[in-house]
């Protein structure tokens, strides 16, 4: 009988490490190339009260709105807290709030889990809460997570349902809660980090503490200078950004700070437009609902990008006094101000009464959650109630979220009575099911993404969301959108190809790229080209591929103090075949947060497959330790155990596995071969029986099962088997070859 070779299959997710100097690839490092050419010198920003000589109107709305307050000194003036000696109790830490000599003190946990006296050297925000700043050793500036409610006058803890140990990223002296990193880019004017990876340190500094009027019209120096020489003879000559700007324009401008994005350039400067210097998270699960409702903290642009009256030129400006922040009406009028008062205020068309709060407009069409605690933000899409989406998905609808008593079904059954069946035309009844993984939530998403009627938002987030059915996609389907007008789409469609590990074998389509107008496109394309050796880059492009090498640096030194940012480099350095560059940077990465156990995962999965077998074994440990109830770990440390000669711990690791994962056939086949290896046909069997009736059209389960029954001498069992593999696939040779060696 011809030998049957049967494959372990496993989940490590590895990028070809092949020989670098075979492939020709270029020895540097691109963090070693890093320039930081972009800043903006402080002196550049004259300050606000220069702004106020000539435009005081301006100025006089701009003083006093949260941007203005946006971050203050500490001073009895700018402090709204009492700090009187207030105590305060959350989550087992008891924190003590006081003045002593002129100054303000929080005594309160810190890093070592004992209180100290911590100085408040900052306020951060007005209303609803205030947060308070203190200044750590090494320039770290952190936020301590008692805020004070301003509105109820008392304190708060911002995460009263969350115990975070001080030892972890998110506690407040550490990662999660830093100012330097996490706050200051958008609450002060031209930032500049200033972070040293060596001893995880900051230098950073600002031109103006607050949010300044060149926070949005940029550096004033030139535009000061021109209108003194040229006194009343002075016309715009552009050198202040925000004039003149069309309704997208506008809206790129503010979404700098009202986007939940990731970080493209080092620096944000005037220059270019919101994707040379981010790129928006799409509308993926915990960040939205499957239909695109705001979940997570999404800071506004996300939902407004989404809505219609985006696409028909409505901007900030239109709702918002853009130096106030203050929306231009508190009723109706708001939203009159373009459509028809007969029409939509009325009551034939809200079915609720004239003058309450369920008449109001944003009542139906921008439901809002609290953040931070107490802090209500509207979601921005405008949308149509859809309590029938939430009946498909779980989706929250303003209908029953305002009738608490009612549920899903009466909202849907109500609406088609008041409005008639729900149209099924927005981008949510094609997005959701590929969100959610509903049947024919694959198409439902390549139909999305090719059809351009739809906001490029949603056509973008399509794509990324296909990486829920990596089995099933058609590359070539994918490499098409690479050729989309939309820089989202291209944007998503490169970071699919990485994640698909596609980019090496399609490396030419994705060349066209590296020319790409958006900064965040380019780099985007670099990063799926990055397992691509530099000598393939073909003549004509090598021009393009080193600038943009360039951004790629700066964008990685980015995120240098996140353990995500660390995992992107680790995974450019996998792609390159560096693997002991990447193994370091993830234990850096840990350093940082030592709980990230994406990151842990990952490092475990390069020790296995760098032959480090006590450190992958130790990873896999904490990662049991700290997670317990995760069937891929206890897959992995199995397929570990096995590799180095423990297979009886092998196999009690794969049953854990399977208790977490019952449906996961990779595991059952793991699991029943281990079984017969190590002589226990009879529970090898029997896991592939157990499996197969859950799954009877699993062929890799039904060809070991047949193997199984062969060695075990059980011929005709195992012929019936192979006859079953024959019905699926009649000309499968390896099945004919199986099949004639039984007879």
């Amino acid at each position: 009988m011809k030998n049957i070779y049967i494959l372990l299959f496993t989940t490590l997710l590895f990028i070809s490490c092949k020989n670098t100097k075979d492939e020709g690839y270029k020895k540097v490092d691109p963090m070693s190339i890093f320039t930081n050419t972009d800043s903006i010198p402080n002196k550049h920003y004259v300050g606000s009260q220069k702004c106020k000589e000539c435009h005081a109107d301006q100025f006089q709305q701009w003083e006093g709105s949260h941007h203005d307050k946006s971050m203050q000194k500490a001073a009895r003036e700018n402090i709204l807290a009492p700090f009187k000696g207030e105590v305060f109790k959350s989550q087992g830490v008891t924190s003590t709030f006081f003045q002593k000599e002129g100054k303000f003190y929080a005594n309160t946990e810190g890093r070592d889990g004992k209180n100290h006296d911590y100085e408040i050297i900052y306020t951060f925000g007005l209303t609803p809460l205030q947060q308070y700043i203190v200044l750590f050793p090494d320039g770290h500036y952190q936020c301590l997570r008692t805020a004070y409610d301003t509105e109820k006058e008392k304190w708060f803890d911002l995460y009263p349902d969350f115990k975070v140990v001080h030892s972890e990223w998110l506690h407040w002296s550490r990662g999660g809660l830093n100012w330097n990193t996490m706050c200051s880019d958008c609450h002060s004017t031209n930032v500049k980090k200033n972070y040293n990876e060596k001893d995880h340190s900051y230098d950073t500094n600002y031109a103006i503490i607050n949010v300044s009027c060149e926070a949005c019209h940029g550096p004033g120096k030139d535009h000061v200078s021109n209108a003194v020489i040229k006194g009343n003879n002075y016309k715009n000559d552009g050198t202040m950004q925000m004039t003149n700007l069309g309704s997208k324009e506008l809206v790129d401008a503010c979404a700098r700070c009202h986007a939940r994005r990731e970080n493209i350039s080092l620096f944000h400067t005037p220059q270019g437009t919101f994707l040379d210097h981010y790129f928006p998270q799409l509308i993926r699960e915990n960040l939205y609902h499957a239909d695109g409702q705001i979940l997570d903290e999404d800071y506004v642009y996300g939902s407004f990008v989404q809505s219609k009256m985006y696409h028909e030129g409505v901007s900030c400006k239109d709702c918002h006094n853009v130096h106030s922040t203050q929306r231009k009406f508190n009723d109706n009028r708001l939203c009159l101000q373009c459509h028809e008062g007969p029409k939509y205020d009325t009551e034939t068309h809200h079915k609720h009464p004239m003058g309450t709060e369920s008449a109001l407009c944003i009542n139906c069409h921008m439901p809002g959650k609290h953040y931070m605690g107490n802090d209500f933000r509207r979601d921005h899409s405008f949308r149509i109630p859809r309590p029938d989406l939430s009946l498909k998905y779980n989706n929250p609808n303003v209908c029953s979220g305002c009738h608490k008593d009612k549920d899903d079904q009466w909202a849907y059954d109500n609406f088609v009575k008041l409005y008639g069946e729900p149209k099924k035309d927005h981008f949510s009844d094609k997005l959701a099911p590929g969100i959610t993984r509903a049947v024919g939530g694959k198409d439902s998403l390549i139909a999305l993404v090719k059809d351009t009627t739809y906001p490029d938002i949603a056509r973008a987030s399509a794509v990324s969301n296909l990486n829920n059915y990596v089995s099933e996609i058609n590359i070539n389907e994918v490499l098409n959108f690479l050729k989309d007008k939309s820089p989202l789409v291209k944007g998503a469609t490169a970071d699919l190809l990485f994640e698909l590990k596609a980019g090496t074998d399609n490396y030419k389509v994705l060349l066209p790229l590296l020319k790409d107008k958006k900064r965040a496109v380019r780099v985007k394309a670099f990063f799926a080209l990055s397992a691509v050796p530099s000598s393939k880059i073909p003549e004509e492009y090598k021009p393009f591929y080193d600038k943009v090498r360039i951004e790629f640096a700066q964008n990685l030194k980015v995120g240098g103090e996140f353990s995500g940012g660390k995992m992107k480099r680790a995974q450019y350095y996998m792609g390159v075949g560096k693997i002991s560059s990447a193994i370091k940077t993830l234990e850096e990465a840990l350093v940082l947060d030592p709980i990230n156990n994406i990151v842990r995962t990952t490092l475990a999965n390069l020790y296995y497959q760098n032959k480090q077998y006590t450190d992958a074994e130790n990873a896999y440990k904490t990662i049991l330790k700290q997670e317990p109830g995760f069937g891929l770990t206890n897959f992995d440390y199995g397929l570990l155990l096995n590799e180095i000669g423990k297979p009886k711990e092998a196999i009690l690791q794969l049953k854990k596995a399977l208790e977490f994962m019952p449906e996961n056939d990779r595991i059952v086949y793991n699991l029943a071969l281990l079984y017969f290896q190590n002589k226990q046909t009879i529970n090898a069997v029997s896991v592939l029986k157990v499996q197969l009736k859950r799954n009877p059209t699993n062929t890799d389960l039904m060809y070991l099962l047949a193997y199984i029954y062969n060695q075990n001498k059980q011929v005709g069992l195992a012929k019936k088997q192979v006859e079953k593999l024959l019905q699926l696939d009649p000309n499968n040779q390896q099945y004919l070859q199986f099949y004639q060696a039984l007879n």
